[in-house]
């Protein structure tokens, strides 16, 4: 009789629903935030421009580098003539204050309708924005002369990028 009693509560207590008992669950509530910031802009200062100088060539060519500071210098057989005025390129950059930012650039060229020069651009790869969500940079490069090409006045463009770390 104990058997058949003992095996008659084993059934019962596994056939029976689990009643949930007191902390057993709980809730509570999250928090969540977001954060618009400015969008980020970009414009390049009027009347600014890489500017590569006023040089001549001979046949082998050569490169003229200016750097991001306006300094240039001419190499191989690239020659910047006396008065020759070369400078950087500049840009401002407005948005949310005191947030870092990336800056990328490309290369580009410089024509002249028939002939055309190759140049690599160089900047910063950072800045910052102040306390008023303002800062500036110059962009530099090199432009590589084939040699022999013809005279007149070489313009072109390249693109610049920037974005929030």
């Amino acid at each position: 009789m104990k058997k058949l009693f003992a095996i008659a509560a084993v059934a019962t207590a596994l056939s029976s629903p689990a009643m949930a008992a007191p902390g057993d669950t709980a809730t509570a509530q999250g928090a969540a935030t977001a954060e618009v910031v400015a969008p980020i802009t970009l414009t390049h200062v009027a009347a600014a421009a890489l500017n590569f100088g006023t040089f001549t060539t001979g046949d082998n060519g050569g490169t003229v580098t200016v750097d991001q500071a306006g300094n240039g210098v001419a190499a191989t057989d690239v020659t910047l003539i006396g008065g020759s005025v070369e400078s950087a390129d500049a840009f401002t950059v407005a948005g949310d204050a005191s947030r870092s930012f990336s800056i990328t650039t490309t290369a580009g060229s410089v024509s002249n309708g028939t002939d055309t020069m190759n140049f690599t651009t160089s900047a910063p790869g950072t800045g910052s924005l102040d306390a008023s969500g303002a800062a500036g940079f110059s962009v530099g490069g090199v432009l590589t002369v084939a040699g022999g090409e013809s005279a007149g006045v070489y313009s072109g463009t390249y693109d610049v990028t920037v974005s929030y770390n």
